[in-house]
């Protein structure tokens, strides 16, 4: 691409292209749909350059997704608009009554789910021969733990989900994978001797772990709470609507530049910012006309992105280098990463007595509801190249898209099945 603006472009028109071949032939949901249409053309391109070499397809491919940079793109660029869009329409008080559910299942549940599939990936990966050590399996364990929000709330507003246990998929989603992160980079650097640029591995002690914690998760809360509240109060000092939507969007971006500024979690800021704006600003702040700006402008904003994200993550597998070993790893990780997230539900819930806030499915639905994406996908692009990232990379992949599409497409039918109609 000779400028940024031609390779936004191409995406754009991609996207455009894909959509309208989903909405006219596969009928499928939209960005579902975008991940099956991109995975499709990805895989003919490699098939292509296997068999015609000279076309060159697979490199044209590859070179597009360098220069894209898909690591960056959505951990300091897509996510923390989407991630903000996402709040916005989340019920805070109904998100609230089942706070310690959405906490518990936020911190244990992705600690617990990191433990479990770091120790299942080291027994696969020695199993199918892959020499990967135990370090790196747990780094495995933490970066497909957190269930990704976009691909959640995204399947959400498919699905007719009864409103209390939305609101504890919708907040845990929004919410663990800033904890995600965290424990990633921890663990990331122990496992590269500080390659990621967290840090050397000396550096990383019980200490130096909690302060990591506080400063990432506390401080991100409380300075999406501080930025939200100059933005709440600005607000409710005007009623002109179109400031009001450069209000939200300079919330978004300055939140997130701070966070990066301040090394806190700019992921947990922007959500708590959005929840505040999306409740209290929505009833306190917002005209009836500014709402109704506000709520179109980011849907849109969220469509958009959705869309873009959703296509980049079907034309990741012209990165991966696939070999036996580990695409034989990688399909016996699907089936451990759903235990984990089994035992990462039930688990907290149980020991902490908080089985009465759920209804009889809950626990199913929400182990099938735990959806991964761009987010597992971009945490194990960051790591630094290496044979233990390829197989990594593998696996990633193929847990990511056997959420999105298998676990995505029958959402629904394990909704109807388990729950209940007239309560959570």
């Amino acid at each position: 691409m000779e400028t940024a603006f031609d390779l936004i472009a191409v995406l754009l028109g991609l996207a455009a292209l894909f959509g309208y071949i989903n909405h006219k032939l596969l009928k499928l949901p939209h960005t579902i749909g975008l991940v099956v249409i991109a995975l499709a053309v990805s895989l003919g391109a490699l098939a292509a350059d296997a068999l015609v070499p000279a076309w060159g397809l697979g490199a044209s491919a590859r070179a597009m997704l360098v220069e894209i940079d898909f690591t960056e793109a959505l951990m300091k660029g897509l996510l923390s608009f989407l991630l903000f869009a996402g709040a916005l329409h989340v019920d805070l008080s109904t998100m609230a009554e089942r706070k310690w559910a959405i906490a518990a299942m936020a911190t244990v549940g992705v600690v617990m789910s990191t433990a479990i599939v770091g120790g299942g990936a080291f027994v696969i990966f020695q199993a199918t021969g892959l020499a990967v050590p135990l370090a790196y399996c747990l780094v495995f364990g933490a970066l497909i733990s957190p269930t990704d929000p976009v691909a959640v709330l995204s399947i959400l507003k498919k699905v007719a989900v009864p409103p209390k246990l939305e609101a504890k998929i919708a907040g845990e989603s929004l919410f663990n994978d800033g904890v995600g992160v965290v424990v990633f980079a921890i663990l990331a650097t122990i496992a590269t001797g500080g390659a990621t640029g967290t840090g050397g591995e000396s550096e990383v002690s019980a200490g130096s772990v909690a302060v990591l914690f506080l400063a990432e998760a506390v401080g991100g809360a409380l300075l999406g709470l501080a930025t939200g509240a100059i933005a709440f109060y600005a607000m409710r000092s005007l009623d002109e609507h179109n400031i009001e939507v450069i209000i939200t969007l300079a919330l978004v971006t300055v939140t997130y530049a701070v966070a990066h500024r301040l090394h806190a979690s700019g992921l947990i800021a922007v959500v708590v910012a959005g929840l505040l704006i999306g409740n209290h600003g929505t009833r306190l702040a917002m005209s009836p006309t500014t709402h109704e700006h506000i709520h179109t402008f980011w849907s849109l904003v969220d469509e958009i992105l959705n869309s873009l994200l959703f296509m980049l993550i079907g034309f990741e597998v012209v990165a991966i280098t696939i070999e036996a070993g580990a695409l034989t790893a990688a399909l016996l990780m699907i089936p451990l990463v759903l235990i984990a997230r089994l035992a990462a539900v039930a688990g907290p819930i149980s020991v902490l007595g908080l089985s009465q806030d759920f209804s009889k499915g809950a626990i199913p639905i929400l182990t099938w509801g735990g959806l991964r994406g761009g987010i597992s996908v971009a945490l194990v692009l960051s790591l630094p190249p290496s044979a233990e990232r390829e197989v990594m990379l593998t696996a990633c992949y193929a847990v990511v898209i056997f959420s999105i599409v298998v676990q995505g497409l029958t959402m629904e039918r394990v909704v109807r099945r388990f729950s209940e109609p007239t309560k959570s």
